[in-house]
């Protein structure tokens, strides 16, 4: 290990998340120790078994506290750009009749952070806090107008596991990306994150409660992945420069997307907002759009000719819901599409749906030329229909991938695979399995 270059020790110890490990490593080595002074980014996470050990009275005393290790580690460094401090998962799920307070793990504990933040906030461009939930969810914290306070030139910003108050949050513009996951946040509607970080470029809201009336308006933003976790009155997304949009909500009232640039957008709906504005997308190239009445939805969305990829999921699908979809409305709606995806819930549908509109989508869907289905075969000889009617209306097709549920008999598998190959020999025919909760697993390519 000594003979190693000192930027390759560097990497090693920073690829290190348990301090025992990294505690080892500088016992074991005099070039290790004088090299992890050196250590720019550090990254630290509290073990379960570290956590089990200091609760145990016996293990107790040989234990050091996560914090006294945090804290020694950064003031043995020169010079600090990244900090990443957080607990692993099998602490994460945690009831609450396993913790105690002894091992306080309480990381967004504001005292905590001032004592260690502001001997490398001047050179800090990346911080992560991962909290301990179970000790996190009963204490608002003001961490964040600590970190504006003394954080000039971040860049990155990554908090998890907390309840936030914007109480005394400064501007920070050179924020560039910032990510909230399972946070209750004591912004409502969003106007402190907004006005105080008016330069993000990323912004990841995942699972942030909390929320009345919620709006994201930021006119640098590029990339933008919102779960929203409550069933707030309105949702807004305003960003004229947005290219990604990941957005999940139950069923607001009102929703509002205005984002002309967007060219990838994944939306997930239970149900159609009473009230639903979407600017018209002029570089919309891939659109994922799931919902329970996923027919209705797609008939509410502007006219998207710049379509290329589509996927479509069915929420709650073994009943339907809503307006039901057919290839007609897929060829109006969507008339440039290339890529299809159809989850199991849509292809059924869309096998229960066949009408006199289906049989000329060809002078409408002529650009289709690859199709993945998710198929559940409860009817072979209905699904063998619907693909025959597929593939006389879209002359282009040249590739085809189904994967039959695991549960469908081997016998009845066998049997719609040879026939469509029979049928169609011309196709480029893909197989596979999938099933609820697994990966799916391809059996046979170009058939």
């Amino acid at each position: 290990m000594d003979d190693l270059p000192p930027p390759l020790l560097l990497e090693i110890l920073t690829r290190l998340t348990d301090p025992a490990d990294l505690a080892r490593c500088r016992i074991a080595s005099k070039t290790l120790n004088s090299t992890s002074r050196d250590l720019q980014s550090v990254c630290l996470l509290c073990s379960f078994d570290r956590y089990a050990k200091y609760r145990s009275s016996l293990t107790r005393s040989s234990v050091t506290p996560f914090k006294q290790i945090f804290r020694r580690l950064l003031s043995e460094l020169r010079t600090v750009k990244s900090v990443s401090i957080g607990v692993e998962k099998p602490l994460r799920t945690a009831s609450y009749d396993d913790v105690e307070d002894e091992e306080d793990l309480y990381l967004t504990d504001v005292n905590f952070v001032e004592d260690w933040l502001p001997r490398v906030s001047q050179s800090l461009i990346s911080v992560s806090i991962s909290d301990f939930w179970v000790q996190s969810c009963w204490r608002r914290s003001t961490v964040l107008a600590v970190i504006s306070s003394h954080c000039y030139n971040l860049v990155d910003l990554e908090i998890k596991n907390a309840w936030l108050s914007v109480n005394g949050l400064k501007p920070m513009p050179k924020l560039t990306s910032l990510t909230l996951e399972y946070v209750r946040l004591d912004d409502e509607n969003l106007e402190n994150i907004s006005g105080c970080f008016p330069c993000l470029q990323v912004l990841n809201l995942i699972g942030v409660g909390g929320l009345k009336d919620p709006r994201v308006h930021l006119l640098d933003l590029r990339s933008c992945y919102w779960t929203v976790s409550n069933a707030p009155n309105s949702v807004a997304v305003v960003a004229p420069k947005l290219v990604k949009l990941k957005l999940t909500c139950v069923r607001p009232k009102v929703l509002v997307i205005d984002a002309p640039l967007l060219a990838e957008m994944h939306f997930c709906i239970l149900k159609k907002s009473d009230y639903l504005k979407v600017e018209e997308f002029i570089k919309l190239e891939t659109l994922h759009l799931e919902s329970m009445e996923l027919g209705d939805l797609l008939c509410t969305f502007p006219l998207a000719k710049t379509i290329r990829s589509l996927t479509l999921d069915k929420i709650n699908w073994v009943e339907p819901v809503g307006t039901g979809i057919c290839l007609g409305s897929l060829s109006r709606n969507c008339p440039n599409v290339t890529t299809l995806t159809l989850a199991a819930g849509v292809w059924s549908e869309l096998e229960r749906h066949l009408c006199p509109e289906c049989l000329e989508v060809r002078t409408n869907m002529w650009g289709l030329k690859d199709i993945t289905a998710y198929l559940v075969l409860n009817n072979i000889d209905s699904t063998l229909s619907f693909i025959k009617t597929v593939l006389e209306s879209c002359p282009n097709l040249s590739d085809i991938a189904l994967l039959i549920h695991r549960d469908v008999v081997s016998s009845v598998s066998c049997n719609l695979i040879s026939k469509c190959a029979a049928y169609c020999p011309g196709i480029r025919w893909r197989w596979g399995m999938w099933k609820e909760g697994t990966k799916d697993a391809w059996i046979s390519h170009s058939l």
